[in-house]
This record gives C-alpha cells, structure tokens and sequence, in this order.
C-alpha cells in the first residue's frame, strides 16, 4: 500500500533533489576560491532550483502550472550536468565524482519526466 503524499516533501523526486543539493555543496567547497562567483554559484543555484520548482509546482493549483515547475527543475537538471562537466573539463573534480553526480542527476530528470508523464 502506498502512503498518500501530503505535500512536496513526501515526494522521492523532491528528497533526491536535497540529496543533490547536498552533494553539490560538498563538492563546490573543493573548488578554486576564484569560482566562489563563477562556476559554484552557478552550480549551486542550479542546485537549489531542481527541489525548490518541485516544491513550488506542488503547492500550484493547477497541474498545468504544475507541470511547468516540474520543467523548470527538469531544465535546471540539465544546467547542473554541463556545469559539472564544465568543473571536470577544469580539473576541478576527479571523473569519479563527475559519475557519481551525473548518475543522481540522471535518476533525477528521468523521475522528473515520469511524473510529468502522470500529470498528462
């Protein structure tokens, strides 16, 4: 038996979202200080911006506005991918990490996807 969803933060989408979210902290305070404007706080924000339009599109009362958050996080997945290739392309992280976030963004943006399917 499934447990009814309540608001945003019953949602996995929106919990895998922190988890990156975290991920993407720990890994920007490795980063040259010279970035702190740059690449980290663009990855950062990109960050922020995949739970937080989850979180926003959830408490909409229309799913097609809904919807449209879930594409802005959805969009924000794909910036966090180039910036993170961007930082591995720098030598700022190994390939390792680059792999280990890429897969959770990945998970991210297909869950993303299959839930706007459902809305439809």
């Amino acid at each position: 038996m499934t447990e009814k969803i309540r608001d945003f933060r019953d949602l996995n989408v929106w919990k895998k979202g922190i988890e990156i979210v975290k991920d993407v902290y720990k890994m920007t305070e490795q980063l040259p200080k010279q970035e702190f404007y740059g690449l980290v706080s663009q990855m950062q924000r990109s960050a922020v911006s995949i739970p937080s339009n989850i979180a926003e599109g959830f408490n909409r009362f229309h799913n097609k506005e809904y919807k449209q958050f879930l594409y802005i996080a959805l969009g924000s997945c794909a910036e966090l991918e180039t910036q993170v290739e961007v930082a591995l392309e720098l030598k700022y992280i190994s390939n390792e990490k680059k792999k280990d976030i890429l897969a959770k963004i990945d998970y991210e943006s297909r869950m993303l996807t299959n839930l706007i399917k459902k809305i439809n």
